[in-house]
């Protein structure tokens, strides 16, 4: 999807951007509800807006029927306006505002209607060209509709299918002019479409159920509509999905292998744990996160526990190698999403306690060992470590599967700017006395290669050093002006 950092003051966590999915029924059933399911599999990667457009590839050119609101899946989309949906091709979209303010306007897919027809396109990443190419774009007449950068690459291929014999090739085209992170899915008159950023930044795969083909984000969302896993798309990759060719791939934009820049927080804490993301399991990679913490950072305790969700993989993990209990420590409200009326403070409500609250019985007159993906401002893991010693906790020990954050992400993960992360300019001795632990740790970088099965991985957020220069001008946050 898009790119700027919007910072929310309650909730210290890393946000994605969003969720991408696609069908088509090449025996001609409608994919909409198809679509839906594949969405609520991919809730975790936004949970802002969403949407769905479908195309009926046998009706009349160029008609799209497309629903999209604020809010969860299943708030935003009922049986009957599901109903209303019809057609054998679609494409979905989950998002997260990374780039352009949360409204209405800005959720995906986007539709377009031009000379050569429509285009439907969901788009998963972050543009880091996306302000020179709209102020290109801008001084040529076209009006957006939008302030996220998924519009500008919907443009570059329009305009590129004017000049080509295919919208496979005015996407490769576009591919030549844009920068930065993308999955793209796409869906034209007759054809699905899949591509992905030659980084391969962000995740994108191919499934199939009897006659139905599938893009999606994550494997996780084939598994929930019953569809095999085919293949991921490769970096730099476009795949063409027809009825008469079947899966159609064209590899002219391929980097070395040498150069691919996963982000490696889609193992860390992006992707559910049932997901399968270039051969590596993401359960694999952070149950492997916490062995290595427990190998370099061990620490004498009573209890190992994770905070919910993304924690207690790699908390698993400790446990396993250190020999230490594994429990539970925290109740998580699942009813809560990343969104909710803040707590007024004159009632000392705390927003972290409204989603978590510990088990007095699992920590009282324990020596813990919380296990944490991430600590990015430090807002949230100070209260978490009160919340645990207010339970009876004798001892807090925090170890952080990822290492510091110190730069910003400008790849489509709200790794904010340098002042605001807590690691910046402090040792991790002064970091635990500001949060209040007994200790703390976190996994050494060497070992980020390890927990992905030596896959090309992007670490700019943690030594400055980007697959691509960084972005002359930092448009995080400017649109929200």
């Amino acid at each position: 999807m898009e790119n700027v950092y919007v910072q929310t003051g309650e909730v210290d966590k890393l946000r994605e951007e969003c969720g991408v999915f696609g069908a088509y029924d090449f025996d001609g059933g409608d994919v909409a509800s198809t679509i839906y399911y594949g969405l609520l599999a991919l809730q975790h990667r936004g949970q802002e807006s969403c949407g769905i457009a479908v195309s009926d590839t046998k009706g009349p050119k160029g008609v799209v029927l497309s629903s999209k609101d604020m809010g969860l899946v299943n708030e935003a989309f009922t049986p009957e306006s599901l109903e209303k949906l019809k057609g054998d091709i679609g494409v979905g979209h989950v998002r997260y505002s990374t780039a352009g303010s949360s409204t209405r306007e800005n959720a995906q897919p986007l539709v377009l209607n031009y000379v050569k027809g429509t285009l439907g396109l969901a788009h998963n990443g972050n543009l880091i060209n996306a302000p020179q190419l709209r102020r290109e774009l801008a001084y040529t007449g076209a009006i957006f509709q939008t302030t996220i950068d998924s519009e500008v690459i919907a443009y570059h291929i329009a305009r590129e299918r004017l000049n080509t014999g295919s919208v496979e090739e005015a996407v490769g085209r576009a591919m030549g002019k844009i920068r930065g992170a993308y999955s793209l899915v796409i869906m034209s008159p007759r054809k699905l479409i899949g591509a992905r950023d030659p980084y391969g930044f962000r995740p994108l795969c191919i499934g199939k159920r009897d006659n139905t083909y599938i893009l999606a984000s994550e494997s996780c969302a084939l598994d929930t509509i019953g569809a095999s896993f085919v293949r991921d798309v490769l970096p730099g990759e476009i795949v063409t999905i027809s009825p008469e060719k079947g899966i159609e791939s064209d590899l002219s934009h391929m980097i070395p292998k040498e150069e691919h820049a996963r982000c490696v927080f889609e193992y860390i804490y992006f992707a559910r744990p049932d997901s399968v993301i270039d051969g590596t399991g993401v359960y694999h990679s952070r149950i492997m996160a916490g062995k290595y913490l427990a190998m370099d950072s061990p620490v004498d305790a009573d209890i190992v526990v994770g905070v919910p969700e993304s924690g207690n993989c790699a908390a698993m993990g400790y446990s396993m190698q250190s020999g230490i209990p594994y429990g539970i420590a925290f109740m998580k409200n699942a009813y809560v999403g990343r969104t909710f009326i803040k707590p007024k403070q004159k009632n000392r409500e705390s927003s972290v306690q409204v989603k978590l609250n510990p088990i007095r019985e699992a920590v009282e007159g324990k020596r813990v060992i919380m296990i944490d993906d991430s600590i990015v401002r430090g807002t949230t893991s100070d209260r978490i470590v009160r919340m645990l010693r207010e339970a009876g906790a004798k001892e807090v020990h925090m170890r952080v599967s990822s290492p510091p954050f110190l730069w910003p992400c400008y790849f489509g993960t709200d790794v904010p700017a340098r002042e605001q992360l807590i690691a910046y300019n402090r040792s991790v001795e002064q970091i635990s006395e500001m949060i209040g632990t007994d200790s703390l740790d976190y996994l050494k970088i060497e070992r980020l290669h390890e927990i992905v099965n030596g896959l090309g991985i992007c670490k700019g957020c943690f030594t400055g050093n980007y697959p691509m220069d960084p972005p002359e001008e930092d448009i995080r946050g400017s649109y929200e002006r």
